[in-house]
Protein backbone atom coordinates (compact mmCIF):
# COMPACT_ATOMS: atom_id res chain seq x y z
CA UNK A 1 0.00 0.00 0.00
CA UNK A 2 1.36 3.43 -0.99
CA UNK A 3 0.73 6.16 1.57
CA UNK A 4 0.74 9.83 0.52
CA UNK A 5 0.89 13.07 2.47
CA UNK A 6 -1.30 15.39 0.39
CA UNK A 7 -1.42 19.15 0.88
CA UNK A 8 -2.47 22.35 -0.84
CA UNK A 9 -2.85 25.99 0.18
CA UNK A 10 -4.71 29.04 -0.99
CA UNK A 11 -3.35 30.99 -3.93
CA UNK A 12 -0.94 33.69 -2.70
CA UNK A 13 -1.29 31.96 0.70
CA UNK A 14 -4.75 33.47 1.10
CA UNK A 15 -7.06 32.20 3.84
CA UNK A 16 -9.41 29.57 2.42
CA UNK A 17 -11.26 28.60 5.61
CA UNK A 18 -12.84 31.78 6.94
CA UNK A 19 -15.06 30.22 9.59
CA UNK A 20 -16.36 26.91 10.92
CA UNK A 21 -19.00 26.65 8.20
CA UNK A 22 -16.24 26.67 5.59
CA UNK A 23 -14.36 24.00 7.52
CA UNK A 24 -17.52 21.94 7.85
CA UNK A 25 -18.12 22.24 4.10
CA UNK A 26 -14.65 20.86 3.39
CA UNK A 27 -15.22 18.04 5.88
CA UNK A 28 -18.48 17.23 4.09
CA UNK A 29 -16.46 16.90 0.90
CA UNK A 30 -14.22 14.32 2.56
CA UNK A 31 -17.34 12.20 2.95
CA UNK A 32 -19.24 13.02 -0.19
CA UNK A 33 -16.49 12.94 -2.82
CA UNK A 34 -14.79 9.73 -1.69
CA UNK A 35 -16.68 7.64 -4.19
CA UNK A 36 -16.45 6.38 -7.75
CA UNK A 37 -19.82 8.02 -8.35
CA UNK A 38 -19.51 10.93 -10.83
CA UNK A 39 -19.34 14.24 -9.00
CA UNK A 40 -22.65 15.95 -8.32
CA UNK A 41 -21.24 19.31 -7.31
CA UNK A 42 -23.14 21.15 -10.04
CA UNK A 43 -26.37 19.25 -9.55
CA UNK A 44 -29.24 20.94 -7.67
CA UNK A 45 -30.20 17.48 -6.42
CA UNK A 46 -26.99 17.32 -4.39
CA UNK A 47 -28.37 18.39 -1.02
CA UNK A 48 -25.48 20.15 0.69
CA UNK A 49 -27.74 21.55 3.40
CA UNK A 50 -28.63 17.99 4.40
CA UNK A 51 -24.95 17.04 4.33
CA UNK A 52 -24.15 19.96 6.62
CA UNK A 53 -26.79 18.82 9.08
CA UNK A 54 -25.53 15.23 9.07
CA UNK A 55 -21.92 16.31 9.57
CA UNK A 56 -22.90 18.67 12.40
CA UNK A 57 -24.88 15.88 14.05
CA UNK A 58 -21.94 13.48 13.75
CA UNK A 59 -19.53 16.00 15.28
CA UNK A 60 -21.94 16.75 18.12
CA UNK A 61 -22.97 13.18 18.98
CA UNK A 62 -20.00 11.13 17.74
CA UNK A 63 -22.39 8.80 15.91
CA UNK A 64 -21.45 8.08 12.28
CA UNK A 65 -23.51 10.03 9.76
CA UNK A 66 -25.44 7.29 7.97
CA UNK A 67 -26.40 9.60 5.14
CA UNK A 68 -22.80 9.65 3.92
CA UNK A 69 -22.61 5.90 3.55
CA UNK A 70 -25.45 4.91 1.23
CA UNK A 71 -23.56 3.36 -1.69
CA UNK A 72 -25.27 3.06 -5.02
CA UNK A 73 -25.00 -0.10 -7.08
CA UNK A 74 -21.36 -0.61 -8.07
CA UNK A 75 -20.17 2.42 -6.09
CA UNK A 76 -16.79 2.17 -4.33
CA UNK A 77 -14.55 4.43 -2.26
CA UNK A 78 -11.65 6.05 -4.10
CA UNK A 79 -9.23 6.35 -1.16
CA UNK A 80 -8.72 5.60 2.50
CA UNK A 81 -8.29 8.76 4.57
CA UNK A 82 -5.85 7.93 7.37
CA UNK A 83 -5.53 11.46 8.74
CA UNK A 84 -6.50 15.06 7.99
CA UNK A 85 -6.22 18.60 9.31
CA UNK A 86 -7.64 21.94 8.17
CA UNK A 87 -5.70 25.13 8.84
CA UNK A 88 -6.36 28.74 7.88
CA UNK A 89 -4.84 28.80 4.40
CA UNK A 90 -4.11 25.12 3.74
CA UNK A 91 -5.08 21.52 4.39
CA UNK A 92 -3.29 18.23 5.04
CA UNK A 93 -4.54 14.76 4.11
CA UNK A 94 -2.96 11.33 4.57
CA UNK A 95 -4.28 9.05 1.82
CA UNK A 96 -3.90 5.65 0.21
CA UNK A 97 -5.67 4.50 -2.94
CA UNK A 98 -8.47 1.97 -2.99
CA UNK A 99 -9.10 2.33 -6.73
CA UNK A 100 -6.53 2.76 -9.48
CA UNK A 101 -6.30 6.47 -10.14
CA UNK A 102 -8.45 7.12 -7.09
CA UNK A 103 -5.99 9.52 -5.47
CA UNK A 104 -6.02 11.97 -8.38
CA UNK A 105 -9.79 11.70 -8.80
CA UNK A 106 -10.46 12.31 -5.13
CA UNK A 107 -8.11 15.30 -4.91
CA UNK A 108 -9.68 16.86 -7.98
CA UNK A 109 -13.19 16.42 -6.57
CA UNK A 110 -12.17 17.90 -3.22
CA UNK A 111 -10.42 20.91 -4.75
CA UNK A 112 -12.95 21.72 -7.46
CA UNK A 113 -15.90 21.14 -5.15
CA UNK A 114 -14.57 23.38 -2.40
CA UNK A 115 -13.33 26.07 -4.80
CA UNK A 116 -16.76 26.32 -6.41
CA UNK A 117 -18.42 26.59 -3.01
CA UNK A 118 -15.93 29.24 -1.80
CA UNK A 119 -16.03 31.32 -4.99
CA UNK A 120 -19.82 31.35 -5.07
CA UNK A 121 -19.99 32.35 -1.41
CA UNK A 122 -17.37 35.12 -1.76
CA UNK A 123 -18.55 36.21 -5.21
CA UNK A 124 -15.09 35.76 -6.65
CA UNK A 125 -13.65 34.07 -9.75
CA UNK A 126 -10.42 32.31 -10.57
CA UNK A 127 -8.20 29.73 -8.95
CA UNK A 128 -8.49 29.24 -5.21
CA UNK A 129 -5.61 26.83 -4.69
CA UNK A 130 -1.91 27.39 -5.31
CA UNK A 131 -1.08 25.23 -8.29
CA UNK A 132 -1.08 21.45 -8.25
CA UNK A 133 -1.73 19.64 -5.03
CA UNK A 134 1.50 18.34 -3.51
CA UNK A 135 1.69 14.59 -2.96
CA UNK A 136 4.59 13.23 -0.89
CA UNK A 137 5.06 9.46 -0.87
CA UNK A 138 5.79 8.15 2.62
CA UNK A 139 8.63 5.70 2.01
CA UNK A 140 10.89 5.64 5.07
CA UNK A 141 9.88 4.09 8.38
CA UNK A 142 10.91 7.24 10.24
CA UNK A 143 8.65 9.30 7.99
CA UNK A 144 5.76 6.89 8.55
CA UNK A 145 6.15 7.03 12.34
CA UNK A 146 6.18 10.84 12.33
CA UNK A 147 3.76 11.92 9.61
CA UNK A 148 0.50 11.47 11.54
CA UNK A 149 1.94 13.44 14.47
CA UNK A 150 3.08 16.18 12.09
CA UNK A 151 -0.39 16.55 10.58
CA UNK A 152 -2.09 16.60 13.98
CA UNK A 153 0.37 19.08 15.49
CA UNK A 154 -0.28 21.74 12.83
CA UNK A 155 -2.95 23.52 14.96
CA UNK A 156 -0.17 24.41 17.41
CA UNK A 157 0.52 27.24 14.96
CA UNK A 158 -2.44 28.89 16.73
CA UNK A 159 -1.27 28.07 20.28
CA UNK A 160 0.62 30.87 22.03
CA UNK A 161 4.02 29.63 23.13
CA UNK A 162 3.98 26.58 20.84
CA UNK A 163 4.20 28.26 17.44
CA UNK A 164 7.79 27.04 16.97
CA UNK A 165 6.92 23.36 17.44
CA UNK A 166 8.46 22.53 14.05
CA UNK A 167 11.79 23.61 15.52
CA UNK A 168 11.29 21.43 18.58
CA UNK A 169 10.21 24.33 20.81
CA UNK A 170 6.86 23.35 22.28
CA UNK A 171 6.69 25.55 25.38
CA UNK A 172 4.29 23.88 27.80
CA UNK A 173 3.36 20.33 26.78
CA UNK A 174 0.21 20.50 28.92
CA UNK A 175 -0.94 23.71 27.22
CA UNK A 176 -0.19 22.21 23.79
CA UNK A 177 -2.25 19.08 24.58
CA UNK A 178 -5.14 21.18 25.83
CA UNK A 179 -5.09 23.19 22.61
CA UNK A 180 -5.12 20.08 20.41
CA UNK A 181 -8.02 18.61 22.39
CA UNK A 182 -10.10 21.72 21.71
CA UNK A 183 -9.35 21.84 17.97
CA UNK A 184 -12.18 20.10 16.13
CA UNK A 185 -10.92 20.27 12.53
CA UNK A 186 -8.59 17.28 12.31
CA UNK A 187 -8.58 13.53 12.90
CA UNK A 188 -6.68 13.98 16.19
CA UNK A 189 -9.71 13.60 18.46
CA UNK A 190 -10.91 10.48 16.67
CA UNK A 191 -7.51 8.84 17.19
CA UNK A 192 -7.64 9.84 20.87
CA UNK A 193 -10.96 8.09 21.44
CA UNK A 194 -13.25 11.13 21.22
CA UNK A 195 -15.51 10.56 18.23
CA UNK A 196 -15.44 13.74 16.17
CA UNK A 197 -15.81 12.81 12.48
CA UNK A 198 -15.57 9.00 12.74
CA UNK A 199 -17.05 8.41 9.28
CA UNK A 200 -14.17 10.22 7.58
CA UNK A 201 -11.12 8.22 8.60
CA UNK A 202 -9.79 4.69 8.28
CA UNK A 203 -7.82 4.51 11.54
CA UNK A 204 -6.80 0.85 11.55
CA UNK A 205 -3.35 1.31 10.00
CA UNK A 206 -2.06 3.76 12.61
CA UNK A 207 -3.96 2.28 15.54
CA UNK A 208 -2.00 -0.91 14.97
CA UNK A 209 1.17 1.15 15.53
CA UNK A 210 -0.15 3.59 18.15
CA UNK A 211 -2.82 1.66 20.12
CA UNK A 212 -3.04 4.48 22.70
CA UNK A 213 -2.60 7.57 20.58
CA UNK A 214 -3.50 10.03 23.32
CA UNK A 215 -0.74 8.61 25.51
CA UNK A 216 1.63 8.56 22.54
CA UNK A 217 1.12 12.26 21.82
CA UNK A 218 1.39 13.19 25.49
CA UNK A 219 4.74 11.40 25.70
CA UNK A 220 5.88 12.93 22.42
CA UNK A 221 5.10 16.49 23.52
CA UNK A 222 6.67 15.93 26.94
CA UNK A 223 9.87 14.74 25.31
CA UNK A 224 10.01 17.91 23.21
CA UNK A 225 9.37 20.07 26.27
CA UNK A 226 12.18 18.39 28.20
CA UNK A 227 14.69 17.99 25.38
CA UNK A 228 14.10 20.42 22.47
CA UNK A 229 15.57 19.13 19.22
CA UNK A 230 15.52 20.12 15.60
CA UNK A 231 13.25 18.03 13.38
CA UNK A 232 13.89 17.47 9.71
CA UNK A 233 10.57 18.20 8.08
CA UNK A 234 9.61 18.39 4.40
CA UNK A 235 7.71 21.66 4.53
CA UNK A 236 4.68 22.06 2.34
Amino acid sequence: MALYHVMNRGVDKRTIFLNDRDRLRFACGLYAFNTTRPTEIFSPQFEWSKRFQEAQREQKTGKPAKGFRKPLSGERQLVDIHGWCLMGNHYHLLLSEREEGGLVRFIRKINVGYANYFNAKQERKGALFQGRTKKVLVEQESHFLYILHYIHLNPLDFCKGSELWREGRIGSAARARDHLEKYRWSSYLDYCGQRNFPSVIEAGLFRSVFPDYKKEIASYLSDIELSPIEYLIAEE
